[in-house]
């Protein structure tokens, strides 16, 4: 059984990978045997988990790569070799009243969480088609199902990439590639700790969730696994919430 969960032999790439979520998931995939790729705007800013990843004796790769650029995002892919596992977690976030957001910040969220993401899949999966093989996981949202006031272009972004997941999955199953998602709920990160800090919110949220706690990076992790290793061979086009049975509840 432990055979099919089993990821040595492959190489996965992680975006957004320096921290937070990100870091969890590209840590769960070396302890599942992989090889990493890792993904920041800055190199500089992966040394930490890079060194996480070598001291459990797997190989990693660390890439500069800033997913609005997209004339980049295809000279850097091709620069990396074969890539078994792609996992596109790279995004960001801005609450904003929905008067005040300016095409800059529509930008800004949309290009990275779901334009780069697209780009990225595309370069990738390339290869993957090219073997016959190859897994591809998005991160999705809450906000792919529900709406989030103050939050249209993360919640956009977010339904994009369910969109994307769907049609790629079916475009692209009889070649050997699939792709799937993920659906983070409510996870207390560098990306959403301005929120935490409000107590009242925090409580508020939390009372919404089945299991009272929020969510950590390694909740991520056995999902994650699961839909890159063959366990998952005839699963593609879904989208696994995580999320403490808080879509179950509403």
């Amino acid at each position: 059984m432990e055979s099919i969960f089993s990821l040595k032999g492959r190489r996965a790439m992680v975006t957004g990978a320096s921290r937070g979520l990100g870091a969890a998931i590209a840590l769960g995939l070396a302890k599942a045997g992989a090889d990493l790729v890792v993904t920041a705007r800055s190199a500089e800013a992966l040394t930490g988990i890079a060194a996480e990843i070598r001291a459990i004796g797997r190989q990693v790769s660390c890439l500069a790569l800033d997913q609005r650029e997209v004339a980049a995002i295809t000279p850097a892919v091709e620069t990396l070799g074969p890539i078994d596992v792609l996992v596109n977690n790279a995004g960001i976030e801005e609450v904003c009243p929905s008067t005040e957001i300016t095409e800059d910040l529509w930008d800004r969220i949309v290009d990275t969480n779901l334009k780069g993401a697209f780009f990225t899949t595309q370069a990738v999966a390339r290869g993957m088609l090219a073997r016959g093989r190859g897994s591809i996981i998005n991160l999705a949202s809450l906000t792919s199902f529900v709406g989030v006031p103050t939050a249209v272009p993360y919640g956009s972004s977010k339904s994009g990439i369910l969109g994307m997941t769907r049609a790629l999955s079916t475009e692209w199953a009889a070649q050997g590639v699939r792709v799937n998602a993920i659906a983070p709920g409510y996870f207390r990160t560098d990306l959403t700790e301005q929120f935490y800090r409000d107590e009242a919110w925090a409580a508020s949220m939390l009372a919404k969730i089945p299991q009272r706690r929020f969510g950590q990076g390694e909740d991520l992790v056995g999902a994650v696994v699961f839909l890159a290793s063959d366990a998952s061979a005839y699963v593609t086009g879904q989208c696994i919430g995580i999320d403490g049975g808080y879509l179950a509840a509403i």
